[in-house]
């Protein structure tokens, strides 16, 4: 039986803010903990594109991330340091042994028409107290799988706050856009053209969520009925991606072991950024931008305007900030005499995604009287 302690489930940043566009918030490997059974998925940056899949070896306790690649839909394990190990989406668990539920599926009343999300939901049904998120682990044997890798999903945003964008791009639609690959015994006889066959590799170790509000984008498309993600890799190790479970060429052959794990307590990730020790002496300008939030950040715009005077602004640019850590600047700002109002705002467009309420320290202002 599950212990009492519960699994922790970490969402830095969500699917939302992922399909809207460019995102320039990180979380780096080294801040997911992968000792026991951690259940989690990703994706990597808009530079080197793909998808993370986390996988389990009950006999070293330790948990595997592997980058499934867009352009081919191979794998490899990422390791701290390999150009992949910064991710714009992630969510993880805490330690999830002996946590899980092993579900006898010979006792749920299936049909033949069940797809793999209806195995899951009738699983969660049985499960007593319910949980708005669960964890998902299934080795399971396909006829037929079509699956998917995030390409572009986080390039090529530039209006990431219009309400039209955010609703064009929250949608499950946004899929039927990247590459398709097959994976089946033969090749099909009727290709669809977007779809690539890979071969012959249908036995799978996946590991996912399943949402039971899935509007709100947390772990899935912010869709009605999406209930489940899932990534997952083969069990030869040779292929991976987003399982394209509900797609037409999908069809499940058999699941070997399906575990499900009722998450307890959901923690968000974000970013906060802070202007702080703003002072002006004898013609130098000096000032602090420090990282209050829970992930890195990159690319962060700094306006230095005096006087409310825009075409006198100054403008900098930090390329990165980790979380917890904190820049210091200090530059010429020769004023003439008299009074004056400085402002120093970092992210002035709001391309950092800040809950609004944490976004009143980006500005900091200093009035100051020049002899």
């Amino acid at each position: 039986m599950p212990q009492s302690k519960g699994i922790h489930l970490t969402i830095a940043n969500s699917i939302v803010d992922l399909v809207q566009g460019d995102i320039k918030e990180h979380l780096p490997i080294e801040r997911i903990p992968l000792q026991g059974d951690v259940l989690g998925m990703g994706t990597t940056t808009s530079i080197d594109n793909g998808e993370l899949a986390f996988t389990y070896d009950a006999a070293t306790e330790e948990t595997s991330i592997y980058k499934c690649h867009a352009n081919s839909g191979g794998i490899h394990k990422i390791s701290v340091g390999d150009g992949s190990d910064h991710f714009p989406y992630a969510c993880f668990s805490s330690d999830a042994r002996e946590q899980g539920y092993t579900i006898d599926i010979s006792k749920l009343s299936s049909t033949d028409d069940w797809r793999l999300s209806d195995w899951i939901k009738a699983s969660i049904a049985t499960i007593d107290p319910p949980a708005q998120i669960y964890g998902v682990r299934v080795r399971c044997h396909w006829e037929s799988l079509v699956i998917t890798v995030a390409s572009k999903l986080c390039m090529g945003q530039r209006n990431r706050n219009s309400a039209a964008q955010a609703k064009a791009g929250s949608g499950a639609a946004i899929y039927d856009a990247l590459q398709h690959y097959v994976l089946s015994a033969d090749v099909p006889s009727e290709l669809d053209s977007k779809i690539h066959y890979l071969g012959h590799a249908q036995d799978w170790d996946c590991c996912g969520f399943y949402d039971t509000e899935p509007e709100i984008g947390r772990v899935t498309v912010a869709q009605a009925g999406a209930n489940l993600h899932i990534h997952g890799v083969t069990v030869d190790h040779r292929f991976g991606g987003h399982l394209h479970h509900e797609h037409g060429n999908s069809h499940l052959a058999r699941i070997e072991e399906l575990v499900v794990y009722p998450i307890t307590n959901i923690i968000h990730l974000g970013s906060d950024l802070s202007v702080d020790g703003l002072t002006w002496n004898a013609g130098i300008l000096s000032f602090e931008v420090t990282n209050l939030g829970g992930l890195d950040v990159s690319d962060i715009g700094i306006d230095i305007v005096p006087d409310d005077c825009y075409s006198a602004r100054e403008y900098l640019r930090l390329p990165w900030l980790a979380a917890g850590a904190c820049e210091s600047f200090s530059l010429p700002l020769p004023l003439p005499p008299g009074a004056h109002r400085l402002l120093v705002a970092v992210d002035p467009v709001g391309d950092i995604i800040e809950p609004e309420s944490d976004r009143a320290n980006n500005r900091a202002w200093l009035d100051c009287n020049v002899p």
